[in-house]
């Protein structure tokens, strides 16, 4: 029923779009046995659901990134969350363009003094 409720809230943020579903039913049968006590680790999850480690991992990066991650485990269960995540490859294009845009200006914005290194305005 965990699991089910994090594969729901999943895909609410977005994080099914493109994506094969067993990804996320991976990240949430690991994420749901750990709430519940169960010690389960990523290679016997891979070896149920036949994913990648990496694909495993990079799911549970995501959803780490969402509102429902911070959430208590009492708090998961009674409250469902209204506000939904920008889809990850979204947030990822924002990251690499304001990492871009950082990297264009930072040499610009640098001036020459008679001390080192250069001062930044």
């Amino acid at each position: 029923m965990t699991a089910m409720r994090l594969v729901q809230r999943m895909k609410r943020d977005w994080m099914h779009t493109g994506r094969r579903p067993s990804g996320l039913c991976g990240a949430a049968l690991l994420v749901a046995a750990r709430m519940h006590d169960f010690r389960r680790t990523i290679k016997e999850i891979v070896g149920v659901v036949k994913v990648c480690e990496t694909t495993l991992r990079k799911r549970l990066t995501e959803f780490e990134g969402t509102p429902t991650s911070q959430l208590t485990i009492e708090e998961f269960m009674k409250v469902d969350l209204d506000q939904e995540c920008d889809p990850p490859c979204f947030t990822e294009g924002l990251m690499k363009k304001k990492v871009r845009q950082v990297r264009y200006w930072s040499p610009h914005t640098c001036t020459n003094m008679t001390s080192d290194p250069p001062h930044c305005l």
